[in-house]
């Protein structure tokens, strides 16, 4: 009976005369519909972005300065100390990157996904192929990192990875091809801005400017930067190695031929000067301070400090480097070359070497001709002595990174230190009593000449005895010695003229009066 009557009440309780509660579901439609309108509100924009090249400590070096605090990149420190874990020592790393506003901690502008490889293999190709889809292709950047270590590798290093690139995205589905597309027709179509105009560009009657030669005919689908680190170090090629300015120009309006071509923008970064690649990144990525705007100035003139922004460079703005360069020739070996399947990357030379045995580069590619002027110092015979080929001492003299010179001479000086105080504590505890008669040489050198009062005369006993003694040697030293009667009373009275000041020297503590004569 009682489970009876709990039945009939449970159906009653839920019959169809029954008033439907407060917490149904037209309440929980509203709480669902606040939540997903506030998850969207807060949703933060993400973007990628691939680097590819350099070693994982230079990755680090530049994801340390595309994420100071300044926009000049001198300040390594982050905000509220949180630095996420980087993981770049095999294959592909990843790591993220949270773009704060300025002078706003809580305000996040987007939080950036970076992706790391190193080697320009096509076995990693299937790695990046999901990383590409038509979602994140317009909020994606390519990074590629050369270093001025080896300035002499970076056309065949860019060589292999833009080869390896295309072939990505030439595997990429019809879908992704297209937003590709769309992504490089925004790109060419944005205005070059006053620099543009100021230096002659010719723009069309919508504002944006005309494709001229060499630019934009080899497009990735994907906005790309060249960044190369360590500018100080072309000093040590100048100073050490004898590079005139010329090589260094070359080097510049050879990379910026190339990138004209893929409408990439180039960057010379160092870590003791001031620099904009956290700018040039966030505005290629499409990432814009709230409250401080950041303007991008072309720079080609001081080479510490090289910025060519993306979509502002021409063959005409090249060749104002420096006449005679002939980018016509280089611009058409580089579409030829990077039509082929990457390659595994070697040595500069050992690379050629191979090239010339397979009838690569035949002299004609944009390689070889980067090479036959570019090359290694090291293994450069021209820049020799000529004596060193048979065995004789060589004009230059190797020499270390001033960093490396400072930790090798802190390492030196711990070293050191660490001698001292060993032989400091083998060491006995010297003796503080000495006696002033050890050493009279070193007890006068401290106290001085011993000097006393007599009879209201400053008489001084070094002098004194000094008389005393040439007075008895040139009396001994007479051959007709005459004698009287007080001649032996005068000779003691000297004599102990003599010991008394004698003993005021080696006792200067005395007291004068105790050995003094009576007159």
């Amino acid at each position: 009976m009682p489970t009876t009557t709990q039945n009939s009440r449970t159906r009653s309780s839920t019959g169809n005369n029954s008033r439907p509660s407060s917490k149904d579901g037209p309440k929980k439609n509203i709480w669902s519909s606040m939540l997903d309108s506030a998850a969207t509100g807060k949703r933060l924009p993400e973007k990628n972005l691939l680097i590819l090249g350099g070693t994982p400590g230079s990755q680090r070096d530049f994801l340390e300065t595309i994420s100071a605090d300044d926009a000049d990149g001198l300040s390594t420190g982050k905000r509220k100390g949180k630095v996420p874990p980087v993981a770049n020592q095999f294959a592909l790393g990843y790591t993220y990157l949270d773009v704060l506003d300025a002078d706003q901690e809580e305000d996040t502008l987007a939080r950036v996904s970076t992706y790391l490889l190193s080697e320009p293999s096509l076995s990693f190709a299937p790695l990046l192929k999901p990383l590409l889809t038509p979602r994140s292709i317009p909020e994606t950047l390519v990074v590629i990192l050369l270093d001025w270590t080896e300035p002499w590798t970076w056309v065949r290093r860019l060589r292999e990875w833009i080869r390896l690139l295309r072939h990505v995205l030439v595997s990429l589905d019809d879908d992704t091809k297209v937003v590709m597309e769309e992504v490089m027709t925004e790109w060419k179509d944005r205005k070059r801005g006053p620099i543009a105009a100021s230096a002659g560009s010719q723009l069309t009657s919508g504002g944006a400017a005309t494709i001229g030669p060499g630019e934009w005919d080899e497009g990735l689908g994907i906005p790309l930067c060249v960044v190369c680190q360590g500018a100080d170090k072309m000093e040590k090629l100048e100073r050490d190695h004898g590079w005139p300015e010329e090589k260094f120009d070359f080097i510049l309006q050879f990379v910026r031929t190339i990138l004209a071509k893929h409408g990439g923008s180039l960057i010379y970064t160092s870590p003791f000067l001031p620099n904009f690649v956290q700018t040039l990144v966030h505005s290629s990525l499409d990432i814009h301070s709230l409250l401080k705007r950041q303007t991008l100035k072309a720079e080609y003139i001081d080479r510490n400090k090289i910025l060519i922004p993306p979509n502002w460079d021409s063959w005409a703005k090249i060749r104002i480097q420096r006449e005679g360069f002939d980018m016509e020739s280089i611009a058409t070996a580089w579409s030829i070359e990077i039509q082929e399947l990457p390659e595994p990357l070697t040595g500069a030379n050992d690379g050629a070497q191979s090239d010339d045995a397979s009838g690569g580069d035949d002299g004609t590619s944009a390689v070889a001709i980067y090479e036959q002027t570019i090359q290694d110092p090291k293994r450069d015979t021209s820049m020799t002595h000529p004596g060193s080929q048979q065995g004789g001492n060589k004009i230059e003299i190797e020499t270390s990174d001033m960093q490396s010179f400072f930790t090798k001479q802190l390492e030196l000086l711990e070293q050191l230190k660490v001698e001292d105080e060993k032989d400091r504590a083998a060491k006995k505890t010297p003796q503080l009593e000495m006696s002033p008669l050890d050493d009279n040489g070193r007890v006068n050198e401290h106290i001085g000449p011993v000097q006393f009062n007599m009879g209201g005369i400053q008489v001084d006993a070094d002098d004194m005895l000094r008389k005393l003694k040439e007075r008895e040697s040139s009396r001994s030293q007479r051959k007709d010695p005459i004698s009287s009667p007080g001649g032996g009373d005068e000779k003691s009275n000297n004599q102990a003229l003599a010991n008394f000041f004698a003993g005021l020297v080696r006792k200067p503590g005395g007291s004068p009066a105790r050995g003094s004569p009576s007159v």
